[in-house]
């Protein structure tokens, strides 16, 4: 049975994004170190999974980059969750994204266009088909954000382990990871790493 890990990026007070979606206070912090911790935790994924927003924006985005998150992103297999059974159109996000990393692009090969263009479709309910992957062979299974999707694995109590990186800025309203909570959730430190920008990378696992 192989686990699922949340990687998200959260501000001091616990918010994944801005009140309407936000995301350039990420971008405001950029470190190295955290950059290579956070590479190092894409690529030993078995797979991405992602909602239809988050999906729409990442398809639209990574088959052209060039930086160190590009191979890892391109080449493991995708599942978008879309109760609708397509994916959504882009969003904010893919705006900033592009706008505060900036950098040479590429023409996408035949096999990277394919990744993104003939991935896999999870339709179903969300704990049915996160326990179909789980069962499935090979390395851990690396979710991302949007907000609503983090928040719908959360309160379904589905993560194993939770890989935060937390910003050195206070939003004060914004999406929320875990309001969602019908009841207490106890978590285990595992591992705590401080970055010279500030930023902080916590994990945690279920207890």
């Amino acid at each position: 049975m192989r686990d699922l890990i949340l990687k998200m990026s959260v501000s001091i007070d616990g918010f994944v994004g801005g009140p309407a979606g936000e995301l350039d206070w990420i971008f405001a912090t950029p470190d190295d170190r955290a950059t290579a911790w956070t590479v190092a935790s894409v690529s030993n994924a078995g797979v991405h999974v992602m909602g239809s927003r988050t999906f729409a924006d990442m398809a639209a985005y990574w088959p052209t980059a060039t930086g160190p998150f590009a191979a890892p992103m391109n080449d493991i297999p995708k599942v978008v969750f879309a109760r609708g059974g397509a994916p959504a159109a882009t969003t904010r996000a893919l705006e900033q994204a592009r706008q505060h990393s900036p950098g040479p692009t590429a023409e996408p090969t035949a096999r990277v266009a394919a990744s993104w263009r003939d991935a896999r479709v999870a339709a179903g309910p969300l704990a049915d088909e996160v326990a179909r992957l789980k069962a499935e062979p090979g390395q851990p299974i690396f979710a991302h954000g949007g907000s609503l999707f983090a928040q719908s694995l959360v309160r379904a109590d589905l993560v194993d382990e939770y890989r935060l990186l937390v910003h050195p800025v206070a939003l004060g309203r914004g999406k929320p990871l875990f309001a969602s909570l019908d009841a207490r959730r106890d978590l285990a430190l595992v591992d705590l790493q401080r970055f010279d920008a500030g930023t902080v990378a916590l994990v945690y696992r279920r207890r």
